[in-house]
C-alpha cells in the first residue's frame, strides 16, 4: 500500500491538528499569532510524542459553512506556512466540510494527503450539502497535484446519507472511479468510535483493490488494538488532548503512551 511508502510504517497514525477559531470565526481570538503559537505547540508534541503523520484542520471554525470564506483558506495556508519548517513527518489538510476547498490548500502548501468528503449526499445541522468526486478528482489534476493521496469519507461523522445505503454498498460505489486513495469510516460524531462491523465491511470491500481504510474517529488507548485488526491506519484527535477532552490541548505524555501501544503491537505481527 502507498501508506507503507509515504509513512514508513505498516498501518500508520495520524493526528489530527486542531487549528484555533481563525479570522472569520466566531470563537476567533483576535490575533493571528496565538492561533500560529497554539498549532506550533500541538505539533511538537505530536511529533516528539512519535506520531506517523499529521492532518491539520479548522475544526473550530464552528458553525462550519458549507462553502467556506477565503479567509479561512488564507489563514490555514498562513499558518501552515509559519510551521512548514518544522513539520518532520507527511502531512495532510481538511478543510471541513469543504471538498474543492481542501483540494486547493493542498496543492497550495505542498500536503501529501487530503482528507474531505469527496462524494455523496448528506444532511444534518448545517443543512443538505452534495459533493461531487468527478469534479474534486479534475480538480486535483488542473492543479498538478496528482501525487496528493485522496482520503474519502465514507460516513461523515455527525451527518446521514439523504437515502439509507449499506455503508459495503457505498464503500464499493466510491471506489468505482478508481480514484479514492483512501477510505475513512467514522463514528457518529467527533470522538465517537465506528463499529466495528462497519470497519470490517468497508475493509473487506477495500483489500481486493489494495485501498487503504482509516478508523477516522474515536480510536484511544482502550480500543486500538481492537480497532487495528479492521483498519489500516488511523485517524485520531481528541484521545491525544489533555485529559481526552476536545477542546484541550495536546498532551505530549498521551501520545508517548498510545504509540507505545502501537508500536507493541507491531512488534507483536
Amino acid at each position: 500500500m502507498w501508506t507503507q511508502e509515504m509513512f514508513g510504517v505498516n498501518k500508520p497514525i495520524i493526528a489530527l491538528l486542531h487549528l484555533d477559531a481563525l479570522p472569520d470565526d466566531p470563537g476567533f481570538c483576535g490575533d493571528m499569532n496565538t492561533v500560529v503559537d497554539h498549532a506550533a505547540q500541538d505539533l511538537k508534541a505530536l511529533q516528539n510524542g512519535g506520531v506517523d503523520g499529521v492532518l491539520i484542520a479548522n475544526e473550530f471554525s464552528l458553525p462550519y459553512q458549507p462553502v467556506v470564506d477565503v479567509a479561512t483558506i488564507s489563514a490555514m495556508a498562513y499558518i501552515i506556512g509559519a510551521l512548514k519548517n518544522d513539520i518532520r513527518i507527511p502531512f495532510g489538510v481538511n478543510v471541513v466540510k469543504n471538498p474543492i476547498a481542501t483540494i486547493d490548500l493542498g496543492a497550495a502548501v505542498g500536503a501529501g494527503f487530503a482528507r474531505s468528503c469527496f462524494s455523496g449526499a448528506y444532511m444534518g445541522e448545517y443543512g443538505i450539502y452534495v459533493s461531487n468526486s468527478g469534479e474534486a478528482v479534475r480538480r486535483r489534476k488542473a492543479l498538478g497535484a496528482e501525487n496528493m493521496k485522496l482520503l474519502f469519507k465514507v460516513n461523515p461523522e455527525s451527518d446521514s446519507y439523504l437515502v439509507d445505503r449499506d455503508i459495503q454498498v457505498v464503500a464499493k460505489s466510491i471506489m468505482f472511479g478508481g480514484f479514492a486513495d483512501g477510505l475513512c469510516v467514522s463514528g457518529a460524531d467527533a470522538g465517537k468510535e465506528p463499529d466495528d462491523l462497519n470497519l470490517k465491511k468497508v475493509h473487506e470491500a477495500a483489500a481486493p483493490d489494495g485501498v487503504p481504510v482509516f478508523c477516522n474517529t474515536g480510536c484511544n488507548h482502550q480500543n486500538v488494538r481492537e480497532k487495528l485488526q479492521y483498519c489500516d491506519g488511523v485517524c485520531m484527535g481528541t484521545a491525544f488532548k489533555k485529559d481526552g477532552l476536545f477542546n484541550g490541548r495536546v498532551d505530549e505524555e498521551r501520545v508517548r503512551s498510545f504509540m507505545q501501544i502501537v508500536q507493541n503491537i507491531r512488534r507483536e505481527k
